[in-house]
């Protein structure tokens, strides 16, 4: 699948501008269409007994996301910047997650638990389990210029994994330097899957190196993000389980874990 129509959620987060500027190279790159939807939370203006909406500071917060992302997106042939209009949690959860369901990949943010946040907690989670679409997630602290030139592939046979396997391919085509890192409980049960997939890869002209993790259903997460330090990885591909895109630990549990404590640009699938 090509990658023609992404989609950043933006709001006034300091990490805004990381996602948009690699938001903005990806749909060069792939000479994209470009949706930036600016969602956040924010209450309502008490006036007495009477509500008013938007408030003043939130016109305000949208129309310097606005023209931020014009800025930004000028010499794109199709950009379009669009605000939810609404503050509640649950409805920008809603409407973040319905318009991302049109995209060929949705580029959000990690959620930082030691700050203030403008976006929902559990956006990324959201978005992922209940989109049906590809998400790149990308860290609340480091630079991140671009992601797919030094993919790690986290497999298990599962599901899971093969969509996000797949779901990948457009964002690593042309990498120079990718591992497929298999999961299992038994190395011949490992090597053999991680070969299928280095094959599959080398039909869409990706050349892939194999590698093996034995587990035990302890620190498997842990592990995974090790690897990826060690390599020098820019993006980790990986399925997504609700409530294991690794099946070795408590359903979604793993999930959970990359999205609490990831370091590097995370696309997951579920």
């Amino acid at each position: 699948m090509a990658l023609k129509n992404l989609m950043v959620h933006l709001d006034q987060g300091p990490r805004t501008a990381t996602r948009l500027a690699l938001a903005v190279t990806l749909a060069r790159r792939h000479q994209a269409r470009l949706v930036g939807v600016f969602g956040q939370l924010a209450a309502p203006q008490q006036v007495g007994a009477i509500s008013a909406w938007p408030t003043k500071a939130y016109v305000e917060a949208a129309q310097a996301s606005k023209t931020a992302f014009e800025q930004a997106t000028a010499d794109l042939a199709q950009a379009e910047w669009r605000d939810i209009n609404r503050g509640g949690e649950a409805e920008v959860l809603r409407r973040v997650t319905d318009l991302a369901r049109h995209a060929d990949l949705v580029i959000v943010g990690q959620h930082d638990e030691q700050a203030k946040s403008t976006a929902p907690a559990d956006l990324a989670e959201e978005v992922v389990l209940n989109s049906g679409r590809p998400v790149l997630i990308l860290p609340y602290a480091g630079n991140f210029d671009d992601a797919g030139k030094h993919p790690l592939l986290a497999w298990s046979n599962a599901r899971e994994a093969a969509h996000a396997l797949n779901d990948a391919l457009a964002l690593i085509e042309g990498c120079t330097d990718a591992t497929v890192l298999s999961f299992s409980t038994t190395m011949e049960d490992a090597r053999s899957s991680s070969d299928e997939v280095v094959r599959h890869l080398a039909c869409h002209g990706i050349a892939a190196k194999s590698d093996i993790m034995l587990v035990n259903d302890i620190g498997i997460m842990d592990m995974l993000l090790n690897k990826a330090a060690d390599l020098g990885s820019d993006l980790l591909v990986m399925g997504a389980q609700g409530h294991v895109g690794l099946p070795f630990i408590s359903r979604g549990a793993g999930t959970r874990y990359i999205l609490r404590h990831m370091t590097l640009p995370v696309l997951m699938s579920n």
